[in-house]
């Protein structure tokens, strides 16, 4: 990615380019106004299969030659993506079958995009040629940068081909029948299997689905998405190893192991739409930046698409107002991203995102988005000296798909209605409100250098990820961990000898039952220090045996019973919430752990309005400070002294931040 750095001069910045939907007279005004706004970077041929293959076996290059060619002339770098997204009409025509069958048993059908089965050889075949056409020609093309293998990958599909290959998936994870029938327990309603041919995709069933069963169907179709990706990356590498590889992921996407797809990319890349109309999607967007820059071991990420303004997806899709694209975009750079890029260039006329805004909007250059995104390139190039720096952070949060296909997508829990976005949110809210650095974590990342670990509803981890927990704590960090955690091992099983089954000695407290909350119930708290709070959705009845309690119930059949549990553990610390706290209470007990592990932001006291983050490197540190509110003024301390690259003026002392105002800090380590 230094390459790709260096090419470009600092951060990328652009957006998709999609000129078969326009006429070439439009294309040479398109490349003017790139190099008005600053681009230096295009996605080009995301959803061009048709235009570049109209008929099986028939390709029409031309059109991008001369695109690619007008684009190297005018200096702007291509990401050049395999159309293999949006099949053609004629491969659904002639080859039906490889249309995604739903869990219901229907087609999915065409007329939208990702209308495949990632299973399917015959569309696997298809993929490679126009992958392999597509390679031939462009590998040492000057303008290609990086290539963009397809685009979003997500269908889930129920056909043979897919029971075929998912069959061949579980022989490789589990060796024979014996060993799977045991893991999917399938002496309970009688489901063992006695041949391989026996077991098909879970497609909807009468009643409920073996857990076990459908939490490897996510691995599985993870995997099968996964391997599409890879047999498209080896063909672009095939021809040339030099050019980075990467696809486009998308914020909280349930259906793909991030974990293990970003092993595999060159860079990860991120296609986030925060919601204008929500008042704290700022917040949610923090998190998903976090942990793209945490997948890859810290490594800076990019930012592959995001609005200028509305977007298309909601019912009210509300414009952003003056100020707020330039402060996402920059808020996504202090979390280490290393591009800002968009959906999409130009407006497009027709189609289901005609509405959708674009860096050059229906309304042309004149017109105020427009003239924030020329700013917005201009300011990237003063901020060329932050690309290639990254983040460090002295707490992690464990965010695993497993637990999260664990605990969504089975059915039969004490209580079916848990999201374990949310929950990782509400742990991670205070920490971002109180701008403590945060990296994200899977059950199997190393644990080395930090202080604190939260834990947010790790109900299915396994053996290996409950040691890492408890080895952290034994060694001196502090555990913050919510409730229904530690429950069932990597094949949903529970854990033999009670609840919380892994992490029983951790938190020093068993658990006899779970007691999900009823509607509108909810329970008096009182801690040690005598404040009060009230508690509501779910509780444990949990009787203490090393651990003590922080905070008890003052009612009800618990009455008396720990609600927050404090236990030492090795030379750590664990702090274990036992019910679902009111959030002002949940928050001071997650601060007051961390506070007390010795972790402190360099940014006490500044409002939570104010985001405060900091990439840097050996020499320098580079300090964002961005004013959310768009009505409050803000001062900031920043102790010591730097400049403002945004706008060359030295500081020191503090920092005045207008309404959605910015600054970028460059401050010399030490």
């Amino acid at each position: 990615m230094n390459a790709f750095r260096n090419r470009v001069g600092g951060f990328a910045f652009g957006g998709d380019y999609n000129p078969e939907q326009w006429d070439p007279a439009v294309w040479r005004e398109d490349v003017r106004l790139m190099r008005e706004a600053g681009v230096n970077t295009v996605s080009l041929g995301v959803f061009a299969w048709a235009s570049l293959e109209p008929e099986p076996g028939t390709y029409e290059f031309g059109w991008m030659d001369e695109v690619m060619d007008l684009l190297h002339e005018n200096g702007v770098s291509v990401n050049l993506a395999t159309p293999t997204a949006a099949p053609p009409v004629w491969l659904t025509h002639l080859h039906p079958e490889v249309f995604p069958v739903m869990a219901d048993g229907q087609p999915f059908g065409f007329g939208n995009r990702l209308h495949y089965d990632p299973s399917s050889p015959i569309y696997r075949e298809y993929a490679a040629n126009i992958t392999t056409k597509l390679a031939e020609r462009y590998s040492f093309h000057p303008a290609l940068a990086m290539w963009h293998i397809s685009n979003e990958y997500g269908p889930t599909a129920y056909n043979e081909a897919a029971s075929v290959n998912f069959r061949s998936w579980l022989r490789r994870r589990y060796g024979d029948l014996g060993t799977l029938n045991e893991a999917w327990t399938t002496r309970f309603w009688g489901q063992v299997y006695t041949d391989w041919d026996q077991i098909e995709v879970p497609n909807i069933p009468r009643t409920w689905m073996n857990p076990a069963r459908k939490l490897d169907f996510k691995r599985f179709t993870s995997d099968a998405l996964l391997e599409c990706y890879l047999a498209e990356r080896d063909i672009v590498r095939s021809f040339r190893d030099d050019v980075p590889v990467m696809t486009n992921f998308m914020r909280f996407f349930r259906h793909a192991d991030y974990w293990r797809w970003a092993r595999e990319e060159d860079a990860v890349a991120l296609d986030i739409y925060p919601n204008p109309a929500d008042a704290d999607s700022h917040v949610s967007a923090a998190f998903n930046y976090d942990l793209f820059r945490s997948l890859k071991g810290g490594q800076p990420w990019m930012l592959m698409e995001q609005s200028s303004s509305a977007v298309s997806q909601w019912k009210l899709n509300v414009v952003k107002e003056p100020g707020r694209m330039r402060l996402g975009s920059l808020q996504a750079v202090s979390r280490a991203a290393d591009s800002v890029l968009f959906f999409q260039w130009r407006a497009g006329r027709g189609g289901h995102e005609r509405f959708h805004s674009a860096m050059l909007p229906h309304s042309g250059p004149d017109s105020r988005t427009f003239r924030e995104i020329t700013e917005l390139g201009r300011e990237l190039k003063l901020l060329a000296p932050v690309a290639g720096t990254t983040s460090r952070a002295e707490i992690a949060i464990l965010f695993d798909w497993d637990g999260w296909w664990g605990l969504e997508e089975t059915h039969g829990l004490p209580r079916a209605d848990f999201s374990y976005p949310d929950t990782a949110m509400r742990h991670y809210t205070p920490l971002w409100e109180r701008h403590l650095p945060v990296d994200v974590v899977s059950a199997g990342s190393s644990l080395d250098g930090y202080k604190v670990l939260v834990v947010p509803n790790a109900y299915l981890i396994d053996d290996d990820g409950a040691e890492r927990i408890r080895a952290f704590a034994r060694d001196g960090g502090t555990v913050i961990m919510s409730f229904f955690s530690g429950v069932v091992d990597d094949c949903n099983r529970v854990r033999p000898d009670g609840y919380p089954g892994a992490f029983r000695e951790l938190i020093g407290a068993k658990i006899d039952e779970y007691w999900p909350a009823r509607p509108h119930e909810e329970f008096a708290v009182e801690f040690a220090d005598g404040r009060r709070t009230t508690a509501t959705w779910w509780r444990d009845d949990l009787h203490l045996e090393t651990g003590t309690a922080l905070a008890t119930y003052t009612d009800g059949l618990l009455e008396g019973r720990a609600a927050v549990v404090g236990n030492t553990y090795g030379a750590g610390r664990v702090v274990y919430f036992a019910t679902l706290l009111e959030r002002a209470a949940f928050d001071a007990v997650v601060l007051d752990a961390v506070a007390a592990a010795g972790v402190r932001s360099p940014f006490e006291g500044v409002p939570a309005h104010v985001e405060c983050a900091v990439r840097g490197d050996d020499a320098y540190e580079y300090v964002f400070l961005l004013n959310h509110s768009g009505e409050l003024r803000a001062s900031v301390p920043i102790g010591g002294e730097g400049t403002d690259l945004l706008t060359g003026r030295r500081v020191s002392g503090e920092v005045g931040l207008a309404p959605l105002g910015a600054a970028v800090i460059q401050r010399a380590r030490g």
